[in-house]
């Protein structure tokens, strides 16, 4: 949520998570799915491979 909400992600890719998530019956899951990458994370709800996310905003370095 805090990378979408400083611009570190498009709003498209998070509509496009969520309706894939909503198809699976997992709305809420939207903003997880932006650092779950395998299906099966998708599938199961749970996250296997650990993800970092480093972004920038016009003031900040975040990671």
């Amino acid at each position: 949520h805090l990378i979408y909400k400083c611009g570190g992600i498009d709003k498209r890719t998070i509509e496009k998570f969520e309706k894939e998530a909503a198809e699976l019956g997992k709305g809420s899951f939207k903003y997880a799915w932006v650092l779950d990458k395998l299906k099966a994370e998708r599938e199961r709800g749970i996250t296997i491979d650990i993800a970092l996310w480093k972004f920038e905003t016009p003031k900040y370095y975040v990671t």
